[in-house]
């Protein structure tokens, strides 16, 4: 396994699993009713499995994680491949990471020699580069997280009102970007296309742009564009648009998140706002700032921000992203002060550890606001908590590693141990304003002993499902007019915060929508973006009546 992760340059990042069948999976996992079924259904894809079986394998599949990915054989040649082992084989791409898939013999054969002894070659051309789908069970219901090949590139129906809509090209996000099209009042949601930063598959992107519009022949008459100025698929946007002189509409981030999830569910267009919580890493606000942690009473048309967690820096900017140390710097900072966390919590390991870095450049990065932007991340929050218990406190290998982390130690705890919504639990700053109230009192032990990790990473989780639905009371109490409450954007990937702020919300009266058959985070916001066009589009231009019927 080492030797595979150093060849193909993939330090951390979990392998995914074939197995022969659902009994040698179930060797290593539990496999309840609705994962045996996602299994082998036609789909097939990627099922994440709570990794408790009687049987373990190597920690280094899937390292700090409690869950495996397993899929089962889906072609001729994979039943071939697994049908003599006793045991499941790793399965990976065909390409260096963060790479998009080689698909010709001649490249595979030049690029990847440093990886493969062997290869299987064909003469049957790939016309069209997709990934496995990506599959949790959360709550007895299983959600997309990567929505690829099986699913994609199915058309889904538009909710009741939107039978006017126009043809319409949306070009998603930058990260597990997808781009959506409509076409004669359907959406057609892209696979999964990647992280646009990489060239290749900026290349492989703008090549599946022409691919689609082949296939369904589709000529749009506007184009739609996340906010973010320095997207890449926002730049392509306005080429497209000045080479076409075809509009251009430009969505917000979050308001994306909410749409994409109301969409799916088939809300009518003209339903009441909704309050929608948006817990990612980050996207381009409306007042032009960093947001991550955000409250909105929207619907497709409109929406107006009422909450937010506080926002704290980033040191270095996307650095703080690679390196979660700097967003623990940052949040202790913002909750205490440096010099009164060193009063309160110089003995413990965070404190320790913290010291020994180049604190004073970031000191002076933050006061005097150098590289050092705002931002209301739930991400940000989730690596400084992460961090701080000394999970991937130098270098996150992936995104989200120390999230991920997180929660895998997090879910040994038993509730007795989880405890209720107190101050230790590390309830998050979410207020209607904004205050300095990251909520790192609870995750950061004063001394060397003390509560164990795993129930400290546990109150951590409950603090915050706790303070979101607290806020979503607060709200209703102050005025607020919504019954619904919308749960998007990456963070809800997380099975353990997503299990805890519903039940909490719906003590409280409200009807909860999460996300299923379109991914949760960014791979779900090109259908978000459509979605919101094309009500703007029908409430300034709405279709021509039909003429009413005359009874002779």
């Amino acid at each position: 396994m080492g030797e595979l992760r150093r060849r193909k340059h993939r330090y951390g990042k979990p392998f995914a699993l074939m197995a022969r069948d659902l009994d040698m999976i179930a060797r290593y996992c539990t496999v309840d009713a609705v994962s045996a079924a996602l299994s082998t259904s036609p789909e097939a894809p990627i099922v994440l499995l709570p990794a408790d079986g009687p049987e373990r394998l190597p920690d280094d599949v899937a390292p700090g994680l409690g869950v495996l990915g397993f899929l089962l054989p889906y072609t001729p040649l994979h039943l071939l491949l697994v049908a003599r082992l006793d045991h499941p084989a790793v399965v990976t791409s065909g390409n260096v990471s963060h790479e998009p898939q080689i698909i010709e013999n001649a490249d595979a054969l030049g690029k990847l020699d440093v990886i493969a002894d062997l290869f299987l070659l064909h003469d049957r051309e790939i016309a069209n580069r997709i990934d496995d789908s990506v599959v949790r069970v959360v709550s007895g219901r299983p959600r997309l997280l990567r929505r690829a090949r099986g699913y994609a590139p199915s058309a889904m129906r538009l909710p009741p009102g939107f039978e006017g809509a126009p043809d319409l090209l949306a070009f998603g996000g930058e990260l597990k970007s997808t781009f959506c099209l409509v076409k004669d009042g359907a959406a057609v949601l892209s696979q999964h296309q990647g992280d646009l930063e990489d060239l290749a598959t900026y290349d492989d992107y703008q090549k599946n742009l022409g691919l689609y519009a082949a296939m369904y022949d589709h000529t749009p008459t506007l184009l739609v564009a996340d906010l973010h100025p320095e997207y890449l698929s926002t730049k392509l946007a306005h080429e497209r648009a000045a080479d076409t002189g075809i509009e251009l509409m430009l969505v917000q981030h979050h308001h994306a998140h909410v749409a994409a999830c109301l969409a799916e569910k088939l809300v009518p267009i003209d339903a009441p706002a909704v309050l929608g919580v948006v817990m990612d890493g980050l996207g381009f606000g409306d007042d032009g700032g960093i947001w991550g942690g955000e409250f909105l009473l929207a619907d497709y048309r409109r929406s107006r921000r009422v909450g937010r967690l506080a926002p704290v820096a980033m040191p270095g900017g996307a650095m703080a992203i690679h390196e979660p140390w700097r967003s623990l710097y940052a949040h202790v900072v913002a909750a205490f002060g440096w010099t009164g966390f060193l009063a309160e919590f110089g003995e413990s390991a965070p404190a320790r550890s913290l010291a020994a870095r180049p604190v004073a450049v970031l000191e002076q990065m933050i006061a005097h606001g150098i590289n050092a932007p705002l931002a209301s991340s739930c991400g940000r929050l989730f690596d400084a908590v992460a961090a701080a218990l000394g999970f991937t406190a130098n270098r996150a290998e992936y995104e989200a590693q120390g999230a991920m982390e997180l929660e895998a130690v997090a879910a040994r705890c038993d509730a007795a141990e989880r405890g209720e919504d107190t101050a230790s639990g590390g309830r998050a700053g979410w207020a209607p304003p904004a205050r300095p109230c990251p909520g790192l009192a609870g995750p950061l032990p004063r001394s060397p002993g003390g509560t164990a990790p795993y129930v400290v990473a546990a109150r951590f989780h409950t603090g915050v499902a706790a303070g979101i639905a607290e806020l979503a009371r607060t709200l209703r109490a102050a005025g607020e007019r919504f019954d619904t409450v919308v749960l998007s954007g990456g963070c809800f990937q997380n099975a353990l915060l997503l299990e805890q702020v519903v039940p909490r919300l719906e003590r409280e009266g409200f009807t909860c929508l999460a996300h299923e058959k379109v991914p949760t985070n960014d791979g779900g916001l090109a259908l978000g973006q459509v979605a919101i066009a094309a009500a703007r589009h029908l409430e300034s231009s709405p279709p021509p009546r039909a003429p009413a019927s005359i009874r002779i």
